[in-house]
């Protein structure tokens, strides 16, 4: 990652660190794709008792991780504050947290798993495929965590190929683990949807090892000596990690479940109205994936900046990443939108149920583009390290504006379903513009850039 001068220029630094992100996300994603799509052909108990895994396991997941994610802010910061040492104690430490937070996972997995799987009142059959599924996929949660932490170091550099390349690489064998797991081939058991949860464990160990090796021999990640210095565990360190980690885990960890929560006020309705919301929702949980990793990115080069003391190189960034992102969620939200038929014709052959998806997807245009604004926004703000702020606004958000609105426009009016889509675009809407009010308050208050870089930087 360098100093940028030109507004071309970030443009292109930009777009080399998010495309080999974007690709990374897909590839996270194609790894539940494959635990769904082959624990479906095995039988459709093996696929609900993964569905319901992975919507336990999701929130969960999504939350801790963005906790972990915090070391990549704070590596960038340290990056051009030039503090190599105070890189490798972040990086460092972050994998001691990752571990603390692994385990207490796997403990109050134990605890609480099967309390929450009887609460459900699934069919016996199907809850004993999901506990089996997740019980699979506690094996792997360590080196999950511990590979995220590794990553952000990575993408606190710039160099995001690396990752990709890892990414790439670990699909064919997740594939082909899924595979003999599932359906019990070249002698290993026959283990149905649970086997789903034992080769997603293997693959992330196997990612996690190879990224490991990687910065502990190649250059430059071998200069920061990452490995060489586990033994410098600081209290200090972790809780910096920690204070910025948290907020945003717990931001990350409100969206999703809110999301759950409207699933669950949906199921109410018809078994058309529930399909086509879940196959509009697909799509969009789909594209959002690009915002996400202009997201990743702009929280990297914004840090990186501000550590730099470049004020107004971190204050174009963060525009130009905002407005990058939104111009990208309109283009793909109206193609979606024109095509929405034959989109909605890939989830279902039912007549009733294309008809209500490609209904979804016209407001999911605009849910889209509030998305990609308050996502943006929200990554900006962490690349100052602004974290618990940010939060609150998208907590009200997220739950005193969305769920409320959508419930209201659902059921006292003549709406029905389409209510939830209204407040859900009006909850993030109201965090994109909140987040947006805050970044302009923080970059003008806290991190003003001084008149003499106001007249050296170049925006030609």
């Amino acid at each position: 990652m360098n100093q940028t001068f030109t507004l071309r220029g970030k443009l292109k630094q930009i777009l080399v660190m998010i495309i080999p992100i974007l690709i990374t996300q897909l590839g996270m994603f194609s790894m539940i794709f494959f635990n769904t799509i082959l624990s479906g052909k095995y039988n459709s108990t093996d696929l609900a008792g993964v569905a319901i895994g992975s919507s336990i396991w999701g929130p969960v997941f999504t939350g801790l991780s963005s906790i972990l994610l915090a070391v990549s802010p704070i590596a960038a910061q340290r990056f051009g504050e030039k503090k190599p040492k105070e890189v490798t104690m972040a990086v460092t430490n972050g994998l001691y947290l990752a571990v603390m937070i692994g385990f207490a996972v796997i403990l109050l997995g134990i605890a609480l798993l099967n309390p929450i799987l009887d609460r459900m009142g699934l069919p016996q059959a199907v809850q004993a495929t999901a506990h089996d599924y997740l019980v699979g996929l506690s094996f792997g949660i360590v080196p999950l965590f511990m590979y995220n932490v590794l990553r952000s170091f990575i993408y606190a550099m710039g160099i995001t190929r690396v990752v990709m390349y890892i990414m790439i690489g670990s699909l064919p064998v997740n594939f082909f683990l899924n595979f003999t797991f599932i359906y019990g081939y070249w002698g290993f058991p026959e283990l149905g949807g649970a086997g789903a949860g034992y080769a997603t464990s293997i693959t992330y160990w196997l990612i996690a090892a190879v990224t490991a090796w990687i910065i502990r021999t190649q250059a430059p990640f071998s200069d920061f000596g990452i490995f060489s210095n586990l033994k410098e565990f600081s209290v200090r360190q972790c809780k910096e990690i920690l204070k910025i980690g948290v907020p945003m885990g717990l931001s990350t960890f409100f969206e999703s479940s809110m999301f759950a929560f409207v699933t669950i006020l949906i199921s109410k309705f018809s078994i058309a109205t529930v399909a086509a919301y879940q196959s509009a929702l697909n799509i969009v949980s789909f594209l959002y994936m690009i915002p996400v990793s202009v997201s990743m990115a702009l929280t990297v080069l914004v840090g990186f900046e501000v550590g730099a003391k470049r004020y107004q190189d971190a204050k174009t960034y963060s525009w130009l990443g905002i407005g990058l992102s939104i111009a990208i969620s309109l283009v793909t939200g109206l193609l979606v939108v024109v095509f929405r038929y034959q989109v909605a014709g890939l989830y279902s052959n039912e007549a009733a149920v294309i008809e209500l998806t490609a209904h979804f997807l016209i407001f999911a245009l605009f849910f889209q583009i509030c998305d990609a604004l308050q996502a943006t926004a929200q990554a900006a703000l962490r690349g100052y390290k602004d974290v618990n702020i940010a939060f609150i606004m998208t907590l009200i958000a997220y739950w005193l504006i969305c769920l409320p609105v959508g419930y209201l426009l659902s059921h006292y009016t003549g709406l029905g379903a389409t209510g939830f889509w209204i407040g859900l675009t009006v909850g993030l809407l109201a965090a994109g513009i909140c987040l947006s009010i805050r970044l302009v308050y923080i970059q003008k208050r806290k991190f003003a850039p001084a008149p003499a870089a106001l007249n050296a930087t170049s925006l030609l």
